[in-house]
């Protein structure tokens, strides 16, 4: 892991194509701005674990309740 120190307003590009700007800092909590192109998606990290958790749910339907679906 990379471990860098920022100020307010100070920058740090991913790539040629990704920018994290560091907008403010209160106590505890920082906000970043994110300047990615639209097809980069960026999320969170809970919201991408309740993502990756929903989707290996999906994936683990069975065979049968599928067929139970179809039924006339």
């Amino acid at each position: 892991m990379l471990i860098l120190s920022r100020k307010i307003d100070q920058k740090i590009r991913i790539g040629d194509d990704i920018t994290l700007t560091i907008i403010d800092v209160k106590g505890d909590q920082v906000k970043i701005g994110v300047e990615a192109p639209g097809n980069v998606k960026v999320y969170r990290q809970e919201v991408f674990d309740a993502i990756q958790s929903e989707n290996k749910a999906a994936n683990q339907i069975s065979v049968e309740s599928l067929k139970n679906l179809f039924k006339k």
